[in-house]
């Protein structure tokens, strides 16, 4: 099982990597988006629950196999059984299919970054039409931000079927951001070991330093009593505590952020982990990069509300400013009679007194409220590119804060992508017939090149609409079952008992009884439970359908997806899990044929 391979530095190197790793934009955008939807008090009781029960035995598991066996995803599960070798394989063609897509979002965060050193940002206000006459009819139906993301950066088509041409400037920030994954990943551990400081540390600091500006920023605190206050459906507290307790999809949820957070299955865990000294203590770098990962979804969701907090009371202040002058302006009153305060009171005084005006100016006269401000539930790009860039622009110095913003992203993005690779790149290099014939500069290019050739697709005019496909159907299910069989490979065919001995042979002493039986019974049901909902799901969803951007409404509908598109999610599922069956299949063909050439002979 030993191999001769690089190694990191020393142990903190390689919890740095994992970070960097694990610690991504889903922390940052979808962590707060669930506690959103489910109330900061009661998602964080399932959500640590099942960081407990999932997260942190499956990251030591995946650890402890790339330690022991010093080999990448296929190598790895080809030791533990030959009839194991489609794991790798599938772990491999997902980060593929990951890695494709992904680094599309380091390609926008360069393209907001450039934007940002302009002033003022060019998503602060709408830009003139043609004949400067006014502002662009598209973004008055709008807002300057979605008009800026939806127009000007993706320049989006009105539906899938509407493909479109390559845009040329998000294709040279796509390629400007792999290039820079090419110069991370170049010389393999030496260049990433370097790197992962920086992809790892910095988002702290700026995040940080949102922190800071994000609670003294006025409305602050509206964001975070949101965050953490529940929504009471039955009038008390411990009604709703119960309620949503008993809901499952937001154990579901919890489960799922848990899992894909932590980039379990992927094969990244297992090819940085096979970068270790035989004798590092792959238990407790689990459970603190678990630790770190759940944390910082905290931290960052404390960051994210108290700047959705400002955005909201910004925009409900601005509402009430509108409606106060319209009432004073049409009905002549005086300076200072309507305030925010008595607002209700004096619409229906003038409703009362002037009937027929009142009548008149009623469509006007929007109803503004900061609970439906807070209410509006916006994950993934949504939040990323569109809440954050909009709360950005009415900051003090919004450069500053922008440059900052884009910068982390940028961070995160390609410490992720840094995970991505080496999941492709070290079964690749474990290859003495690839490694024999191409320097490991080669066969990084190579993987770097394709990738940015095929990721040109999500440069397109509909590009977003395929992103939104291979985000929400290439990984789920693949990773679910993929994890699902690494951990009854490890239990029940390499065996619970042998894993012990090697564990102690490498840390020291066996594992407790909280691991076994997390591996053995507890982490498989939850995984099983997992991918039964999410197959359910898929099933009484019916027709999927997707979210495409109207321009003449400027707001997004509800479509249907087109056959093709169909065709392709079912493909993007089956490349992947077929792998599993059709490698042990192609193992058991070669053993019998190989057996029957050995009787033959004799």
């Amino acid at each position: 099982m030993e191999k001769s391979r690089p190694l990191w530095d020393n142990p903190l190197q390689f919890v740095f990597a994992c970070i960097s790793y694990a610690v991504g934009l889903g922390n940052v955008w979808r962590f707060p988006y669930l506690c959103q939807m489910y109330g900061g008090g009661g998602f964080l009781i399932p959500y640590l629950i099942m960081l407990i029960a999932e997260g942190m035995p499956l990251l030591y598991l995946e650890l402890a196999v790339g330690q022991r066996m010093r080999q990448g995803s296929i190598g790895a599960w080809k030791i533990i059984s030959p009839y194991l070798c489609g794991v790798g394989v599938a772990s491999v063609v997902v980060s593929f299919f990951l890695s494709m897509y992904y680094n599309v979002i380091n390609a926008w965060a360069f393209w907001y970054l450039f934007h940002s050193f302009q002033d003022p940002l060019p998503w602060a206000t709408c830009p003139l039409n043609s004949n400067r006459t006014g502002y662009e009819e598209e973004c008055e139906k709008t807002s300057s931000t979605q008009y800026f993301w939806y127009r000007q950066t993706l320049n989006i088509s009105p539906a899938l079927e509407a493909s479109g041409s390559v845009q040329w400037e998000q294709a040279l920030c796509l390629t400007l951001a792999w290039l820079v994954v090419y110069l991370c990943i170049l010389r393999g551990t030496e260049s990433t070991g370097k790197v992962v400081y920086v992809t790892a540390s910095l988002p702290y600091c700026v995040l940080i330093i949102y922190l800071i500006r994000g609670l003294t920023l006025h409305g602050a605190v509206n964001g975070l009593i949101y965050m953490f206050t529940p929504k009471l459906y039955s009038g008390t507290l411990p009604v709703w505590q119960l309620e949503q307790l008993s809901n499952p999809k937001a154990w579901i949820s919890a489960a799922t952020q848990i899992f894909f957070s932590l980039g379990l299955g992927f094969g990244s865990l297992i090819a940085f982990a096979s970068y270790n000294e035989s004798s590092t203590n792959c238990e407790r770098h689990a459970v603190i990069v678990s630790l770190i990962n759940s944390t910082t979804s905290i931290f960052a969701s404390i960051v994210t509300f108290s700047i959705y907090g400002f955005k909201a009371t910004f925009n409900y202040e601005t509402c009430l400013s509108k409606v106060i002058l319209l009432l004073m302006d049409a009905f002549d009153l005086e300076e200072g009679s309507v305030t925010a305060d008595n607002l209700s009171q004096m619409k229906a005084f003038l409703m009362a007194t002037h009937p027929q005006q009142y009548a008149q100016l009623a469509p006007q006269l929007k109803n503004c409220s900061l609970e439906a401000e807070l209410d509006t539930a916006v994950q993934g790009t949504g939040l990323a590119f569109i809440v954050y860039s909009e709360a950005i622009k009415n900051m003090e110095v919004p450069q500053l804060y922008s440059v900052l913003y884009f910068f982390m992203l940028l961070m995160l993005g390609i410490g992720s992508m840094l995970g991505n690779t080496a999941a492709i790149l070290t079964p690749l290099t474990d290859s003495k017939f690839i490694t024999s014939r191409f320097p490991k500069e080669v066969i990084s290019g190579a993987v770097c090149l394709i990738n940015c050739v095929i990721g040109l697709i999500f440069t397109m005019e509909a590009g977003n609409y395929w992103f939104d496909i291979f985000n929400d159907y290439a990984a789920t299910l693949s990773l679910l079952l993929i994890v699902l069989v690494e951990t009854i490979a490890v239990c029940y065919i390499y065996g619970i008992r042998r894993f012990e001995k090697d564990l102690h042979t490498m840390i020291g002493r066996k594992p407790n009884w909280y691991w076994k039986i997390m591996w053995a019974f507890a982490s498989p049901l939850l995984i099983i439970s997992l991918f039964i909902f999410y197959l359910t799901d898929y099933i009484l969803t019916g027709t999927l359908q997707y979210q495409a951007w109207d321009a003449t409404q400027g707001q997004l509908v509800t479509k249907d997806y087109p056959g093709y598109a169909l065709a392709v999610i079912g493909l993007l599922v089956a490349a992947s899990t077929m792998c599993i069956p059709l490698g042990a299949l192609v193992t058991f063909i070669r053993k019998r044929l190989k057996r029957e050439r050995v009787s033959t002979v004799a």
